[in-house]
């Protein structure tokens, strides 16, 4: 993902859009539990009934109250738009590599933070803000006493019905603000550690490239992924909270949101879901980098055994 001596652009569109979109489909899945932790407990605020302790008591009053599958409410919405956005991230951020590469076709610094930005705010726009506000929508929406939706479809035909379909891009401004800054501190810090660790690999005589073992990738992942909870969360709780049901009668837009959250809950309430989403973000980044990997390294050992025959 950074510069090296063996350069990624070989890869092809259609390549990075299908490794992408596979590695956010089996991360999506393994991982949702924490995301729908981090939703719930990021919709909790100081004026509404205190439903939960922390991440654990969530986790447990919901598997009490609802059993097992109730961790993973809404995830038809996350796993479509994981997989998606994956694939997009993935297939814009190489786009991005190509148009921002110096002369020789290498890419580094703030130049692969540009490219990660690009690509975070293209995923947004086109998949992130849609998905993301049902998935928001349907966890909140089993808070409520009388739930009305009773799945992704139905849930979406009615928020379309009484809300438009700017109810389905609720909160755009703070997902393309957190998405954009995820995708430029994962998507950089990734590829400064890769960057650091290949050398001390030896060349695939097949293919040309480093060949980094499967752990070390998810390593590098998991560590991007700590870089990025910290540095975005209080995007991320901006986000949710004007993806709420209620989110059009408290909050006039994102900024006012951020305002209301800090000026009535205090600055740590910024960071609410923390370490659910580290925990998601650890596990995310070592998976979905790890799958990328291991998916664009089957492609170019097929591309290279073609070539040989």
């Amino acid at each position: 993902m950074a510069a090296s001596r063996h350069p990624e652009n070989k890869i092809s569109p259609l390549e990075s859009l299908a490794a992408g979109t596979i590695a956010g489909a089996v991360e999506a899945t393994i991982t949702y539990p924490t995301e729908y932790v981090k939703t719930q407990l990021q919709l909790q605020n100081k004026n509404a009934v205190k439903l939960y302790d922390g991440p654990l008591d969530c986790a447990v009053k919901t598997v009490r109250e609802r059993g097992f599958r109730g961790l993973y409410r809404g995830l038809s919405a996350l796993v479509i738009g994981t997989a998606t956005k994956a694939g997009i991230r993935f297939l814009s951020f190489e786009q991005f590599k190509k148009m921002l590469a110096d002369e020789d076709g290498k890419i580094a610094g703030q130049r692969i933070m540009l490219a990660g930005l690009g690509a975070g705010i293209t995923e947004a726009i086109t998949v992130v803000t849609p998905t993301e506000t049902i998935k928001t929508k349907l966890i909140h929406d089993q808070n409520q006493p009388n739930p009305k939706y009773r799945g992704l479809v139905h849930g979406v035909k009615a928020i379309v019905r009484s809300e438009g379909v700017a109810g389905i891009y609720r909160g755009m401004t703070a997902v393309v603000a957190r998405q954009g800054a995820n995708s430029a501190v994962r998507l950089s810090t990734y590829g400064l550690l890769k960057e650091k660790v290949q050398d001390y690999y030896p060349i695939d005589p097949v293919t040309g490239k480093r060949e980094v073992p499967w752990y070390t990738n998810f390593a590098n992942g998991a560590l991007a992924g700590i870089v990025t909870v910290y540095t975005t969360m209080p995007l991320d709780v901006v986000k949710t909270r004007m993806q709420a049901l209620n989110a059009r009668d408290l909050y006039r837009n994102s900024a006012h949101c951020l305002y209301k959250i800090v000026a009535d809950e205090g600055v740590k309430a910024l960071w609410k879901g923390a370490t659910p989403r580290l925990g998601r973000l650890i596990f995310s980044g070592g998976i979905v980098f790890t799958v990328y990997e291991q998916i664009i390294s089957l492609f170019d050992q097929f591309r290279a055994d073609n070539a040989s025959r």
